[in-house]
């Protein structure tokens, strides 16, 4: 398995071994004193290394990143691996592979039909023979340098780097596993729930205090994995600014009234809203004026982690973009600041190193 291209990154460390309870404490505790934000690598560090690879979750741990976040789908033969979607036309070389054209067909995913290559038509040795490609090259071509270097990595192979670079770096580096469509897995007789449970018991991680926050799009997945398989890890329910989960009468919106968030805090430890969801944007594409989402959260009992925060200009608000070239870094740091500013718990971003640099520049504002 190639490790190339990690960045060793010059970031301090912040807490030593001895410190990692009392971070624990600090994150998972009660709502006394002022906590530190989370920075959550979404994907690694997918703004500098094609996504859900061990390259790009290593690198997003050296870059100061307290958590790595891979979501996961499943093979053929049940085993849990990173990919974003189970279609990975976009994020492998598949197409390029002629013994696999044969495979590629529509398959309608949560009831949108979606035409390409399938992890649950492979077993885990064909996936992988494949190698993963940059999904947006035409905004990050700098990550095509690494296409076709790194395989598809399996959960169990995303913890155990967890636990070495743990290890290696001298703080706990935590997990923030996302069930990929589970309701369309269950009704392929491929579920999510008992592998990732298996998973999480095997390397120690089901414990209300571990650094592991399982999150989700589908209320009814949530309930299943606290109610059913009796997880107690953390978990966080997932939100879009449109739309519900599938197969449920309720909206987000309704999800995010502030009875439906305390319902949600009966079985789940946050939210990861769209951040559309916490400063909504105007008409003209500027950053407009929070919601009461956070306080409403916070009010019951809930964490506010949302995501996504980018570098690009395409990704961000109006008023914090650079120049004309949509792929050019804008005012991202600026952008987080402000996020931050609302009281977040956390966010998830595609260059960990910015956060980092936005959490302290956000307490040097305070």
């Amino acid at each position: 398995m190639l490790r190339l291209g990690v960045l060793t990154a010059a970031v301090p460390t912040v807490l030593g071994p001895a410190a990692t309870p009392a971070l624990a404490t600090v994150e998972h505790g009660g709502s006394g004193g002022r906590r530190r934000p989370l920075v959550v690598g979404h994907r690694g560090a997918s703004g500098y290394r094609p996504e859900h690879t061990l390259a790009s979750y290593e690198l997003a741990a050296r870059m100061g990143a307290d958590y790595i976040e891979p979501d996961l789908v499943i093979t053929r033969d049940g085993v849990l691996v990173a990919r974003h979607e189970p279609e990975i036309g976009g994020t492998t070389d598949v197409a390029s592979r002629p013994e696999f054209a044969g495979r590629r067909r529509t398959v309608p995913v949560d009831g949108v039909p979606v035409t390409g290559w399938f992890t649950h038509d492979f077993t885990l040795a064909e996936l992988k023979t494949l190698r993963a490609v940059e999904r947006i090259p035409q905004l990050r071509q700098h990550n095509t340098l690494y296409n076709g270097l790194f395989e598809v990595p399996t959960f169990q192979e995303v913890l155990d780097l967890r636990r070495r670079l743990s290890r290696e770096l001298g703080r706990e580096i935590g997990v923030f596993p996302e069930t990929k469509h589970p309701t369309f897995f269950r009704g392929l007789g491929l579920e999510l729930e008992a592998p990732l449970v298996r998973a999480l018991r095997r390397n120690g991680l089901d414990r209300a205090d571990a650094k592991v926050f399982v999150q989700s799009f589908e209320a009814k997945n949530l309930i299943a994995l606290r109610a059913d398989y009796r997880l107690r890890a953390p978990l966080v329910f997932l939100s879009s600014a449109t739309g519900g989960p599938f197969g449920d009468t309720r909206s987000y919106a309704d999800y995010l009234t502030p009875a439906g968030l305390r319902e949600l805090s009966r079985y789940a430890d946050g939210i990861g809203p769209d951040k559309a969801q916490v400063i909504p944007r105007r008409a003209d594409d500027t950053l407009g004026t929070p919601t009461s989402l956070v306080a409403d959260a916070h009010a019951a009992g809930l964490k506010v982690i949302p995501y996504t925060f980018r570098a690009e200009n395409q990704f961000l608000p109006a008023d914090y973009r650079t120049g004309a070239d949509p792929a050019a870094y804008g005012r991202a740091i600026d952008e987080q600041v402000t996020f931050l500013r609302t009281g977040l718990d956390g966010l998830f971003t595609d260059q960990p190193d910015i956060g980092v640099l936005a959490r302290e520049a956000a307490r040097a504002r305070v």
